[in-house]
């Protein structure tokens, strides 16, 4: 080899590295959740200016993202920011496309940013204010601050971005039934998912546990049914409330709450999703008119406290009170006619969510009146009553010009003509569903419930199953086995039994749904589970910064406790993220980077009464002290996982 091409070789080496490093610097500095479609980085990083010319389009709809610029590039700044309709030199220019790109859609963006300045460029508005979310995203993590934060250069680095939505559908659930949230609540919940480029918020309105909105037909719904005794500790254990027990805890929302909620969420591009769960899961309704129910004494119900009721066996869902709508009875009907036409009237989105989840059906066997139902119409079965109940309801729904959305329960005994099916009980309910012609939103227990543990149930707030952040993140979505198209989205569910506050809410919430989020946004091919968690530890500081909670369990390690033939305990443990150190120690004390490191499976002390760990990167603690005591490892020897859905 000549000398010239030595160090032609050479030179091209030194860029190649340089390259590399300037690479991989970039990239971590940009966290955008849920990833973009494509972005290409450039050398370089645009600073901005202390007053900030801010070109934007000056119509209504608009409102809500020049209130996010305003708000993000003016409170912790402490620039100047000044927004007109043409500009001639600004440092952000917001554009709106004359003729429709087919690319982006109506929720997609371009994204530049350079030495000139910032150009973001959309079909609608929507997009626009996607585009201004990821913009923030690319600003130190301060820029979420509501005060003033000195010291921090305000820069972005150079880069191209072109992004679009996967699915029209990405929705959170929030449980408002169980436990109550007032307006404010939900609507600092609309914000936080807004960030994250949600667009659905499907609110759980009714239960056995409070009804929650204002129905003026009704008044009894929201009199009687919104309130219950209060009850602190582990829900669904708790004793039937005693006769002088004050019936004062809950809460509803009036038609104008509601009002306002749907402008709140239409502002930030988010539809409201309500929820009637109808006929299961109605026990306040019956309470607040005891004569829709099929069960004589229904006058003697209260509404539920979270004592247990419902029994849950293999043979079928066993109720000991009837909590269900009476589907041989016309009151019933003439009931959801009101509550729909009101329901139909706040909620401009053009779906109606009517529940059909969890019917415990035995007080149905034991009525005449369903009897003499099932002989007129030729009903074989219970779950072909309930298809008869849902198939009238999606009359009433449609009548009032919305479409018919509910649990996968609606497939048994027969789908209603035009339902759309959101499947819970895994993927099957939604794969039937799409096989027959129904859009679905997939809703999988197995990958979107947030009512479920974060982490071990040694050391979170116990529920019954266990749902780890990289099981979220590993969802697809879309079957191989059925149109795409059918499949319109996903959605991530917080039931709120043991939620009892807005904290918790967060806790439970964050950081799968960044998950969420991603899933239901970024394609496919993209996804990559190393590359996100290091963009999650970037919105963990974020969060640290605006004061929203988080599970942190993502730090916590993984037992997995066996039985050895010589009856000795063996205990793996593994960590759901790279480059963490476990400590541990088996004599009582607080385990530190000074103990044992974790390098083999452990084979536990006959003499041992409990296992402490901790993890570590960087020889700094990172997860929390936990403790697995002997009794609870014998309970989970044998298994060969303490799994999701153990």
């Amino acid at each position: 080899m000549n000398h010239n091409l030595k160090k032609l070789l050479g030179l091209m080496c030194c860029c190649a590295v340089a390259y590399h490093a300037f690479s991989q610097t970039d990239k971590e500095h940009i966290a955008i959740i849920p990833e973009p479609v494509s972005i290409t980085q450039h050398e370089g990083e645009y600073t901005l200016p202390k007053n900030i010319i801010v070109s934007a389009p000056v119509k209504p709809d608009m409102k809500e993202v020049i209130a996010t610029i305003r708000e993000r590039f003016s409170n912790p700044t402490g620039a100047h920011v000044t927004v007109l309709s043409n500009a001639a030199k600004p440092a952000i220019r917001l554009i709106l496309n004359k003729t429709a790109d087919t690319v982006i859609g109506n929720e997609g963006y371009y994204l530049s940013v350079d030495k000139k300045g910032i150009v973001i460029r959309a079909n609608a508005p929507a997009g626009l204010f996607y585009g201004v979310q990821s913009l923030v995203q690319l600003f130190p993590k301060e820029i979420v601050s509501d005060k003033r934060v000195n010291g921090v250069e305000w820069t972005a680095p150079y880069v191209d971005i072109t992004d679009y939505p996967r699915f029209k559908w990405r929705g959170l659930m929030l449980d408002v039934a169980r436990h109550f949230f007032t307006k404010q609540e939900v609507e600092q919940y609309i914000d936080n998912m807004s960030v994250y480029k949600f667009n659905i918020l499907h609110m759980h309105l009714t239960d056995d546990e409070g009804w929650r909105i204002e129905i003026k037909s009704l008044p009894r719904l929201t009199t009687v049914g919104a309130y219950n005794v209060k009850k602190v500790g582990y829900f669904g254990s708790f004793p039937p409330p005693g006769p002088d027990e004050p019936k004062d805890y809950g809460g509803f929302y009036t038609q104008q709450d509601i009002k306002e909620i749907v402008q709140y969420a239409k502002d930030r591009f988010m539809n409201i999703l309500p929820e009637i769960d109808v006929p299961g899961h109605s026990l306040a309704a019956v309470v607040a008119y005891p004569e829709l129910s099929c069960t004589p004494g229904a006058d003697k119900y209260q509404v539920r406290s979270g004592e247990h009721f419902m029994n849950f066996t293999k043979q079928g869902i066993k109720a000991g009170i009837d909590n269900t709508l009476c589907p041989a009875n016309e009151k019933v009907y003439v009931f959801l006619d009101k509550v729909l036409t009101e329901v139909a009237k706040m909620f401009p989105f053009g779906y109606i969510h009517m529940g059909g989840d969890e019917c415990a059906k035995n007080f149905w066997e034991q009525s005449d009146s369903v009897k003499a139902l099932m002989q007129r119409e030729h009903l074989k079965t219970q779950e072909e009553v309930q298809s008869y109940f849902e198939k009238r309801v999606e009359k009433i729904v449609e009548s009032k010009g919305k479409k018919f959305l509910g649990w996968d329960e609606i497939l048994e005994g027969g789908l209603a003509p035009d339902a759309i099916v959101m499947s819970w009980r895994g993927v099957k309910g939604g794969i039937q569903a799409a096989k027959m012609g129904h859009e679905v939103v997939m809703s999988p227990t197995t990958y979107a419930y947030l009512d479920y543990m974060n982490g071990d149930p040694v050391i979170e707030p116990h529920v019954y199953s266990m749902l780890r952040l990289s099981k979220v993140y590993s969802y697809n979505p879309v079957p191989d086995s059925v149109d795409s198209k059918l499949i319109i989205g996903t959605q991530a569910n917080l039931w709120t039994e043991q939620v009892y506050n807005t904290r918790h809410m967060e806790y439970m919430t964050w950081p799968r749904a960044f998950a969420v989020a991603e899933n239901a946004w970024t394609p496919n091919a993209r996804k990559n589970w190393d590359d996100f968690f290091g963009r999650v530890e970037k919105h963990f500081a974020r969060f640290d910064e605006a004061q929203i909670k988080y599970a942190p369990s993502v730090y916590d390690p993984i037992f997995n406790i066996k039985m050895r033939p010589d009856s000795t305990m063996e205990v793996e443990l593994q960590t759901e993220v790279k480059g963490l150190d476990i400590y541990y120690s088996f004599d009582n004390s607080f385990p530190d980077n000074f103990y044992p490191k974790y390098t083999a499976p452990l084979l536990v002390p006959k003499e041992a009464f409990q296992l402490r760990v901790i993890t570590y990167r960087n020889g700094k603690p990172i997860g929390r002290m936990i403790t697995m005591t002997l009794e609870e490892m014998k309970k989970r020897a044998n298994r060969r996982n303490y799994g999701e859905d153990d």
